[in-house]
């Protein structure tokens, strides 16, 4: 099979590479693509929002499989214009993308779907929402409606810090028309988990769980950021929690899209907040999450291809998927700078002997390379390093033993990866 990976990041890199193994996958390209995808796919310098482009070049060469990594060409239609073509895509329609890139529309159809979470209100008006943070107090959690890549949402801590975010949102317009208008949640207390189930319409299969550390700087300090690492599974996250979140989030969601007439296809990928009273849901997401998906592929044993096919197929009711008993973490290396003003082009070195760790897998994320073949920096976020072991004490212990092997003055990472579990 012919197969087209859409994105640049280190997940795009994490799902080439766990295609690149499957029987059924004859020729692989990445749309576009980074240094270390194109040693496992051919890249095309397509950008992942030009929905036209990337259509035109998967009926041009006979693509049999497209694969959207982030979220910004489903929301903007991508499975949709596959489907008119003929093609078959990985991902939810943009009806159904909105689950991640409207927060009302969520919280709306999670009400609709008795789905426990957090009490939120929608407003348009920045006045009306100040007034509303004032009454409530802090702490409180403040939501782009839109897509903000990642960045729309503020925990605040004090009411001014709140008013703040309002402030910047509606009136500042620091994520543009994402927050034109904004929602304003209860602030949950407990441990973060995110957790993955792949869909086909009707039927649900747990992907597993992974926990990301989204603050920039060792003990949850400093700015959000996309993430700077992750690893699974949570030992927090029993198998309990697990059939719970199916039964209480995750299967509901899906009745109630399909309700809707808007089945959900694709990666549902759920933002819990772990309380004293049970699991809630924080967000919805369309597709895997980054750097989650580079702590999962490397345990999935499953082949990756089959599996997208069946939940594009709605054959996920006799599909299996099987593990590995292993542990995997996962440790960001972004530019210095990162997630505020960062520089490119930084030469990258010792990649090969951060790579021969045993147990390390190396994903690229923001990376290019030069006419001589040295790795350059070329984004924020800029290598995932990967480790697995029969612990995650051993996982954790090989990562850093790899990133350790990396030569590259001009980046930093977070050393306590996994200090929850640990």
């Amino acid at each position: 099979m012919k197969v087209l990976v859409v994105g640049g990041g280190g997940r795009e890199h994490a799902l080439c590479w766990a295609l690149a193994a499957s029987p059924l996958l004859t020729r692989l390209w990445c749309a576009p693509g980074n240094a270390g995808i194109a040693e496992v796919a051919d890249c095309v310098l397509i950008g992942a929002e030009d929905v036209a482009g990337l259509v035109g070049f998967a009926r041009d060469h006979g693509i049999d499989l497209v694969v959207a990594g982030p979220e910004a060409p489903l929301t903007l239609g991508l499975a949709d214009a596959c489907a008119e073509a003929g093609l078959r895509c990985f991902g939810p329609s943009a009806a159904a993308a909105r689950l991640e890139g409207s927060k009302s529309f969520t919280r709306e159809v999670a009400d609709a779907a008795s789905v426990p979470g957090a009490a939120w209100r929608h407003f348009e008006d920045a006045a009306v929402a100040r007034a509303y943070v004032r009454a409530q107090g802090a702490p409180i959690v403040v939501k782009a409606d839109g897509l903000a890549a990642g960045k729309g949402v503020v925990v605040a801590a004090s009411v001014a810090e709140a008013e703040a975010a309002i402030a910047e949102m509606m009136e500042g317009r620091v994520h543009g028309a994402a927050g034109a208008a904004v929602v304003i949640e209860e602030c949950l207390v407990g441990q973060e988990i995110s957790f993955f189930a792949l869909c086909d319409g009707e039927t649900a299969l747990p992907l597993g769980a992974a926990q990301d550390h989204k603050r920039v700087g060792d003990g949850d300090t400093g700015p959000n950021t996309g993430g700077m690492g992750a690893y699974a599974p949570p030992p927090v996250f029993t198998e309990a929690l697990r059939d719970q979140v199916m039964a209480e989030i995750i299967r509901p969601t899906l009745a109630e899209m399909a309700r809707r007439g808007t089945p959900f296809r694709g990666v549902l990928f759920a933002g819990l907040m772990l309380t004293d009273t049970g699991p809630k849901l924080i967000e919805f997401n369309v597709r895997f999450g980054d750097p989650e998906c580079q702590a999962l592929m490397p345990r999935l044993r499953s082949d990756l291809l089959a599996a997208l096919l069946a939940a594009c197929d709605g054959e996920l009711g006799d599909f299996d998927l099987r593990w590995a008993d292993l542990h995997s973490l996962v440790v960001v290396l972004a530019a210095h700078g990162y997630p505020g003003a960062y520089a490119k082009g930084s030469a990258i070195r010792g990649l090969e002997q951060a790579a021969a760790v045993p147990g390390v897998q190396v994903f690229h994320a923001g990376t290019a390379r030069a006419p001589d073949g040295t790795v350059l920096a070329n984004g924020g976020r800029v290598l995932g390093i990967a480790g697995t072991g029969a612990t995650l004490r051993e996982a954790r212990d090989a990562a850093y033993r790899a990133v350790d092997a990396i030569d590259w003055p001009e980046g930093f990472c977070r050393r306590d990866i996994g200090f929850r579990a640990l």
